[in-house]
């Protein structure tokens, strides 16, 4: 009787969980969102995803990095959140030639896995991870290069060599 009633418990406690973020999803003006993120003209300055990691430092500071939006062998979104990871954008046109596919490509991979990687987050008015896929939120996508304008901080103590970006703008980029 009491295993019953704990996963009765449980359930009802998932499922409040479920309602709660769904119910926070469904307030989110997605157009008001969009309309005050995303930028109409890509800002000055924007640097390599290289380039900020050695300036930033662990406190937090102005940045606007460049970047194109994936993973190394995984999504690069998070799941309700308005989060993405970013690579660096490739110097060369080697992937740019038609029917090129970087997930099957040794040199994309090499690449990719060398790259340093931008952990992005929009947050909204309460300071918390807006709880909507960046991808319905934001209109993105993986391969996409954008440009992201926030506040960033990098900490080597950490071991692991992603910067983390608090971004407030997003300029996307049209592929060429």
């Amino acid at each position: 009787m009491r295993r019953v009633l704990g996963r009765m418990v449980m359930a009802v406690g998932v499922l409040s969980g479920v309602a709660a973020a769904t119910s926070a999803r469904a307030e989110i003006d997605v157009a008001a969102v969009r309309g005050s993120v995303l930028l109409a003209e890509e800002p000055a300055g924007a640097v390599s995803i290289a380039d900020a990691k050695a300036k930033l430092t662990p406190t937090p500071q102005p940045v606007v990095v460049a970047g194109r939006i994936g993973g190394r062998g995984t999504s690069p979104f998070g799941k309700n959140e308005a989060t993405f990871s970013m690579l660096e954008i490739p110097a060369d046109d080697h992937a740019a030639k038609p029917g090129h596919k970087p997930d099957d490509c040794p040199f994309c991979k090499k690449r990719a896995a060398n790259s340093p990687i931008a952990a992005v987050s929009f947050a909204g008015a309460d300071g918390r991870v807006i709880p909507l896929d960046a991808q319905k939120l934001l209109g993105v996508a993986e391969g996409q290069d954008v440009v992201v304008k926030g506040d960033a901080f990098f900490d080597p103590k950490l071991g692991i060599p992603v910067i983390q970006v608090n971004a407030d703008g997003l300029f996307l980029r049209k592929a060429k």
